[in-house]
């Protein structure tokens, strides 16, 4: 499982989202992301893609922003 396709799933199951309306543009506060759910989807994606998440990461506010960091610390682990 990719990024792309973690994010698109969480929002989905979790919140309802359609598919369709996860863009790399969208606001993940649209989407309906508050600040628990923001941790529980990087808590999804360090247990799904054996990442770990720095607290100090700045918060990612649209989904390409999530994406980006979460590719990023992916090739960081594998690199």
């Amino acid at each position: 499982m990719n990024s792309a396709d973690l994010i698109r799933t969480f929002l989905t199951d979790r919140l309802g989202v359609e598919p369709a309306q996860v863009q790399p543009a969208s606001l993940l506060a649209d989407l309906g992301v508050d600040s628990l759910m923001l941790a529980e989807l990087m808590f999804e994606a360090e247990d799904r893609l054996g990442i770990e998440i720095p607290s100090d990461l700045p918060l990612p506010s649209t989904v390409g922003d999530m994406q980006a960091s979460l590719d990023f610390l992916t090739t960081a682990k594998t690199g």
